[in-house]
């Protein structure tokens, strides 16, 4: 069993944690991120979440990783080589900070317009952030310390929700407004 999974009620400090992180990778990185943006749970006014900061940092390509890897290292967050995802770039926080994770994904990507599209639909269709928060916490309750199983319980209710998000995106011409930072 690894870490029990929290899901918190809304903590309105998320969206200064994210200011501050946002002010200090811009700094770091200049024009190498084309964007900066608030993700995830704690993006999203209201939702309850796992009390984790998800950054997401859009550049023109992953390749080469000079232009991101060691202004980021060097500002202490520590590169995760491991992961197994193909698709980003992962970072997690300096040792003893707050639980940040920062993904780093290729502008236009799908996997940079999914967070963006699922954060956006959210934050204007309250009804389905409340049944995603109550999903997320059935199945942390479920799944306690099982992350993976956690993830993996979720993914149905998160996929319904991206359907719904794309055919308001498609009815609205939605884009992702400009980055948070």
């Amino acid at each position: 069993m690894g870490e029990r999974i929290e899901i918190a009620p809304y903590d309105p400090a998320w969206p200064e944690m994210f200011a501050r992180w946002g002010v200090a990778l811009r700094a770091a990185l200049g024009d190498a991120a084309v964007r900066i943006d608030h993700i995830g749970s704690t993006s999203v006014p209201g939702l309850a979440a796992k009390p984790v900061i998800d950054i997401q940092i859009s550049v023109t390509s992953l390749e080469p990783t000079a232009t991101f890897l060691g202004p980021l290292t060097g500002m202490g967050l520590v590169y995760r080589a491991d992961n197994p995802e193909r698709t980003k770039r992962y970072f997690r926080e300096p040792p003893g900070q707050a639980r940040t994770h920062v993904h780093v994904r290729q502008l236009g990507s799908f996997s940079q317009q999914f967070p963006l599209l699922f954060r956006d639909y959210l934050r204007c269709h309250t009804s389905a952030a409340t049944e995603y928060a109550t999903a997320k916490r059935r199945f942390a309750a479920a799944f306690h310390g099982d992350r993976p199983g956690y993830v993996q319980a979720k993914d149905a209710v998160v996929w319904d929700i991206i359907r719904r998000a794309d055919a308001w995106a498609q009815d609205t011409g939605w884009v992702p407004a400009p980055s948070d930072t």
